[in-house]
């Protein structure tokens, strides 16, 4: 493809990723992608990861972006001009081949204004000033700001700075049908360097890119794409053989299926999600990993078929947010952001724990409270408001739950596990452990 024909492709799943709806079920960015490369197989491998490294690179650094065209260059925050800067900047595409290439031909942006030509010719000269806020300076949106703040202080500008670079590929061994060294050896067969994950005793992390999903040991259910801290997520719930476990917003299963692993097959985990979809996604999940002790349930937002789930030893609630934690390769999460976020994110977790998890824990049973978010308002700040409305609720400390699942220190003071990408490398997560009177 022509360097023209790279940036009209940015510009169009740009515009194709903003035209989404704000909801949690919006089709990922990547997945536009895919559908975009699938009608037009005339696109080569080395043209879509350029083209994809572009839009992603554009989505993690928008906030930045946007200050810059408006206030360094006077261009106006647009997908065009931003897909332009990121292949000036990043891309390898010289001002004057942008220029060059906007001719309106098929398949090449439209012709520039005079004036407009004339400042995206400055498109990669160095910046001498320095976003004024955080929101720039890092790309997030401004009214997440105190909330970031509130939860990192004086770490705030680099926590966020590290969900602007990509992120790694992780694998969860599944462990029923092999050891972590045999899928690494597997992998390492195959063509796919990995390295041990440096907390999860059953991850891998890909050294390489590799499409994994025509390797032998992703289809014959040794691996699964997970990130890091999904896997020591479903680690800390210590789901064990024999146990009754319900996983309530299951969605696709990849906890799910951990925690069968962890189980060795013996109990019952019931997978419950309001999403018919997401849940029909798991079958062949399950099949492929042979996890046998799955059943799933689809609940209605109303609650129907709760009063049939029974009690449990362990309740996870993998709670909707805004998948904060997650920006890293979810960036267009976050430009989908409504001003009724908050209430619409406490008003369902509340209901959740309150009605949803709580009432189907066993005497001596936990309930896990778990979100891919690193803000306050949707993981501490929930969990306290539960324990002050529910007497004799307690927290299980999440580090001695490691130290005695892992047989380590946690990287993570207090009784809260939360998982960043400055810290530790992973996904942004957060989990509570609860235990009833």
């Amino acid at each position: 493809m022509t360097p023209g024909a790279r940036i009209q492709a940015a510009i169009e799943l740009l515009d194709e990723i903003e035209r989404q709806p704000a909801d949690e079920d919006a089709p990922p960015a990547d997945a536009v992608l895919n559908a975009y490369f699938r009608s037009r197989r005339y696109i080569g491998a080395k043209d879509r990861r350029a083209i994809g490294d572009a839009v992603f690179q554009t989505l993690r650094q928008r906030g930045y972006i946007d200050w810059l065209l408006t206030a360094e260059l006077g261009l106006p925050a647009e997908n065009r001009f931003r897909a332009m800067w990121t292949f000036a900047v990043h891309g390898g595409i010289s001002p004057d081949q942008i220029l060059a290439a906007c001719d309106g031909s098929r398949y090449h942006p439209a012709p520039l204004p005079h004036d407009q030509a004339r400042r995206v010719r400055l498109l990669d000269q160095g910046v001498m000033e320095t976003p004024p806020t955080l929101a720039e300076q890092a790309s997030i949106p401004a009214e997440l700001v105190p909330e970031v703040e509130r939860q990192f202080g004086a770490d705030a500008w680099a926590e966020m700075i590290a969900f602007t670079q990509p992120a790694p590929t992780d694998l969860r061994v599944n462990t029923l049908k092999a050891t972590r060294e045999q899928a690494a050896a597997a992998l390492a067969q195959a063509g796919v360097k990995t390295a041990p994950t440096r907390y999860s005793p059953i991850g891998l992390r890909l050294e390489t890119r590799a499409n994994l999903f025509n390797l032998a040991p992703y289809r014959n259910g040794w691996i699964e794409v997970q990130d890091e801290s999904s896997q020591l997520a479903a680690l800390l719930v210590e789901a064990k053989p024999g146990m009754r476990v319900l996983d309530l917003c299951a969605g696709a299963g990849g906890k799910t299926l951990a925690l069968a692993a962890a189980m060795g097959n013996r109990g019952r985990i019931i997978a419950c999600d309001v999403w018919e979809r997401r849940l029909a996604r798991m079958a062949p999940r399950i099949a492929r990993g042979g996890a046998r002790i799955i059943k799933t349930v689809r609940l209605d937002p109303q609650g129907k078929a709760y009063d049939r789930l029974g009690a449990f030893d362990r309740v996870m609630i993998d709670a909707p947010c805004t998948g904060s934690g997650t920006w890293r390769r979810r960036p267009e999460t976050k430009w989908r952001l409504t001003r009724n976020w908050r209430i619409n994110i406490e008003t369902g977790q509340h209901m959740l724990l309150d009605g949803g998890g709580a009432p189907f824990v066993r005497p001596n049973g936990r309930l896990i409270f778990a979100t891919c978010s690193i803000l306050p308002a949707e993981g501490r700040q929930i969990v306290d408001a539960f324990l002050a409305d529910h007497k004799g609720w307690r927290i299980i400390p999440a580090d001695k739950v490691w130290r005695g699942v892992l047989g380590t220190k946690a990287p993570f003071e207090g009784p809260y596990m939360l998982l960043t990408p400055h810290r530790h490398g992973t996904d942004g997560f957060f989990l509570a452990i609860l235990a009833p009177p």
